[in-house]
């Protein structure tokens, strides 16, 4: 398993445009993809648990994956996270 904390650099956070754009990203991968945002943990690969952790802008989260895949997985959803623009 490998973490990583990642600051969400959008000021809107993760509302259903950006979740779902993580979500299809995460689900390219095998490996098993949390995060964790004050005490929810979220399953990166379903848009409603996403939305459910209530993301907001600047916010930071942790990153869990877990499996064959994982290094990659992380790296390319902390690229996502980080250079996430606005529309």
């Amino acid at each position: 398993m490998v973490s990583q904390k990642v600051v969400v650099n959008s000021l809107i956070g993760l509302h259903l445009r950006p979740a779902g754009e993580l979500c299809r990203l995460a689900m390219q991968y095998q490996s098993k993809i949390t995060f964790q945002f004050k005490n929810y943990t979220a399953n990166a690969k379903s848009v409603l648990s996403v939305l459910g952790a209530c993301v907001r802008g600047k916010d930071e989260i942790e990153l869990f994956c877990e499996g064959a895949d994982e290094e990659e997985a992380l790296r390319s959803l902390v690229e996502f996270l980080e250079h996430q623009i606005d529309t």
